[in-house]
């Protein structure tokens, strides 16, 4: 049996449908894009380390309550070392761009000058960081300054916003986006970000938790002591299923609660035109190698061997699976 045939089977057997319907409901399920894309990686970080280390995975939280310190997607441990830690696989943010409205230049200036410090084609040297941000833009974003200097809100702003008696800059970008549809005004937002993401792409984190049934946080992010090791994938932003790593002790705690994660953490940039040693910034603080990461690990914080809850009915169906793709 060829491996199309192999996922016809499964797919008749486990969906009772045919390959076309299948293929046809994932397309219409952003949502399982999602949850197909973080088992992709999952999978192939398994793969990628599995020569190197002892892997083996977490039960799914619907098998169970989670141990509170073991909110990870895996156990890991070198070969021939006794100590097993939490690792958490995740991916880059999808909507940065749009969630920072980038879209709009004033915001993407500013988002810039606040995260200068992860611009890898700045000079310190020269002329202030506005100045060469400014340029950049000019130069690599003209219609930022012609066709799409006005700005863009979307529908719900602008059926919630109030006129002001005296016009203002706002309000008549308003009042020129207030008759179109709401599917009008996403596809002007999408083109200026397709135009905006050929030249600029920010690699963000996007960390967020329930607090339902888990009295031990305090709001919506983990805590820095759920897992030993956080790994991302940046699919999304890269084209490629490229990992970098970090330790969660490592990162900036929330400011609301010191014991707990931000929810987003900007990583670095992807400036696709640039020139290759000014075209990616990763922050110092996330790993390119996971040898690097493991390192920073302490013995003390690693999984206490009573509490490890582990999925063997994945390794076994994992084993199946390999067996069949050897035949």
């Amino acid at each position: 049996m060829d491996l199309l045939e192999k996922i016809k089977k499964f797919i008749r057997e486990t969906f009772n449908v045919n390959i076309e319907t299948f293929l046809a409901a994932i397309k219409l399920s952003p949502n399982v894009q999602g949850y197909l894309s973080g088992a992709i990686s999952e999978l192939l970080l398994k793969e990628k380390l599995g020569n190197d280390y002892d892997i083996l995975r977490i039960k799914e939280k619907w098998g169970g309550k989670k141990h509170p310190k073991h909110r990870g997607d895996f156990y890991i441990r070198k070969k021939g070392n006794q100590s097993w830690f939490v690792l958490e696989s995740k991916g880059v943010k999808s909507n940065s761009e749009k969630w920072h409205k980038l879209y709009n230049y004033n915001n993407l200036k500013s988002f810039l000058l606040k995260n200068s410090e992860k611009i890898p084609w700045l000079k310190k040297d020269k002329s202030s960081e506005e100045e060469q941000i400014e340029y950049w833009t000019k130069k690599n974003t003209p219609k930022f300054f012609n066709e799409y200097k006005n700005n863009l809100y979307t529908f719900d702003e602008i059926k919630k916003y109030k006129f002001p008696s005296l016009e203002t800059e706002k309000s008549k970008a308003i009042s020129r986006l207030k008759n179109l549809t709401n599917e009008q005004i996403d596809e002007l937002i999408r083109e200026r970000l397709d135009y905006l993401m050929e030249r600029i792409k920010v690699l963000e984190t996007h960390f967020v938790s329930g607090t339902s049934g888990a009295g031990e946080r305090t709001q919506a992010t983990p805590r820095n002591d759920e897992f030993n090791l956080i790994a991302i994938d940046l699919y999304l932003r890269t084209g490629e299923h490229n990992f970098i790593f970090a330790n969660p002790k490592e990162l900036d705690p929330s400011e609301s609660d010191p014991n707990h994660l931000k929810q987003n953490y900007i990583i670095g940039f992807i400036f696709p035109r640039e020139q290759e040693d000014k075209r990616i910034f990763i922050d110092e603080k996330w790993y390119k190698t996971f040898k690097e990461a493991f390192k920073t690990l302490n013995e003390m914080n690693s999984a206490n061997k009573e509490d490890m809850q582990i999925d063997y009915r994945s390794e076994v169906i994992e084993a199946e699976t390999e067996k069949e793709l050897k035949t």
